[in-house]
C-alpha cells in the first residue's frame, strides 16, 4: 500500500543542536520521504563557532541551509556579540524575523519548543515558544509584516516536548549534572513518533555538534558517554502537542504516517 507522501516541515529551534535532539527522526523521516525540510535557529550568529557544526548537522538530516535569526543566548556572550539577546529582543521585531522565514519556506507544519521550555526550561526555548506561536498565525496575515513577503499560513503548529512517562533514563541523567526536569503531563500528548528507522542520522546529526558533545552538562556529551542501548532507547522516539490551527476536515497534517 502506498502512502502519501509528508508534508513540508519546518522546524524552530533555539539552539543549534536542539533540532537534532528534538525533532531529528521527524525531520530525517521527513526528508526521506521526499519533504522539503528546514530549520530556523533563534540564536547564534551566522559567524558564530557553532554556525558550521549546524550546517553540518541539518546537512546529515537533510535540512537544507541554515537558517539563523542571530540574537543571542541568554547564557551565553559568544552567541552573537553586539547583538541583543532573544530573550530582551523587541517581541515584534523577533516575530517579524521568523514570519519572513515561514513566508519564504511556506511549510505545511511548523515544529517549535513546548510551552515548559523543553525539559529544564531554557529561557530561549520559552521565548522560542512565544515567538512561534505568533509569527505562524501573523504569517498568514497580509496586512502583518507585509515586508516580509506574501502571506502563507502553515497548516499545524507542533510543540516538540517530553510527557512524564517517556523521560525515564534522562531525569536521573540530567539531574546529575544540576538540571531541573520539567516535563509535562501525559495527555499533554497528542503524537509520539518511534523514529527507531531515522536513528543513526539522528544521532550523526548530534555528533556534527562537537562543541556540544565534548562538554560535560550539555545534553549532547551526556549521551555521547552513554553506552549505545541506553542512547537508543532515549533517542528513539520524539512526542509531540499539536496546537494551532486546530485540526480542519480534510486535513492530512501528520507527523506519521
Amino acid at each position: 500500500m502506498n502512502h502519501p507522501p509528508l508534508p513540508s516541515l519546518l522546524a524552530v529551534f533555539a539552539h543549534p543542536d536542539d533540532e537534532s535532539l528534538l525533532a531529528g527522526g521527524v525531520l530525517a523521516q521527513h526528508h526521506a520521504a521526499g519533504a522539503r525540510t528546514a530549520v530556523v535557529t533563534a540564536t547564534w550568529a551566522p559567524d558564530s563557532r557553532r554556525a558550521p557544526e549546524l550546517a553540518d548537522a541539518l546537512a546529515v538530516l537533510g535540512a537544507s541551509s541554515p537558517r539563523l535569526l542571530g540574537y543571542g543566548d541568554a547564557r551565553n556572550p559568544e552567541a552573537a556579540p553586539g547583538q541583543p539577546r532573544l530573550v530582551d529582543a523587541p517581541l515584534d521585531e523577533a516575530i517579524g524575523r521568523l514570519v519572513a522565514h515561514i513566508r519564504d519556506f511556506r511549510p505545511y507544519i511548523v515544529v517549535t519548543h513546548d510551552a515548559v521550555g523543553q525539559l529544564t526550561g531554557h529561557p530561549d526555548h520559552v521565548r522560542t515558544h512565544q515567538i512561534a506561536l505568533l509569527a505562524v498565525e501573523a504569517a498568514g496575515l497580509a496586512r502583518l509584516y507585509p515586508e516580509a513577503g506574501p502571506p502563507w499560513q502553515p497548516a499545524a503548529l507542533y510543540a516538540a516536548t517530553h510527557p512524564e512517562s517517556g523521560v525515564g533514563l534522562l531525569r536521573p541523567l540530567l539531574e546529575g549534572v544540576g538540571k531541573e526536569v520539567l516535563a509535562v503531563p501525559d495527555s499533554y500528548v497528542t503524537t509520539s513518533v518511534d523514529v527507531t528507522p531515522w536513528t543513526d542520522a539522528k544521532w550523526h546529526a548530534i555528533l556534527a555538534h562537537r562543541g556540544e558533545v565534548a562538554r560535560e552538562r550539555p545534553l549532547p556529551g551526556i549521551l555521547a558517554r552513554l553506552p549505545e542501548a541506553d542512547r537508543a532507547q532515549i533517542i528513539r522516539t520524539e512526542h509531540f502537542t499539536r496546537l494551532t490551527p486546530g485540526p480542519t476536515k480534510c486535513d492530512p497534517a501528520r507527523l506519521a504516517t
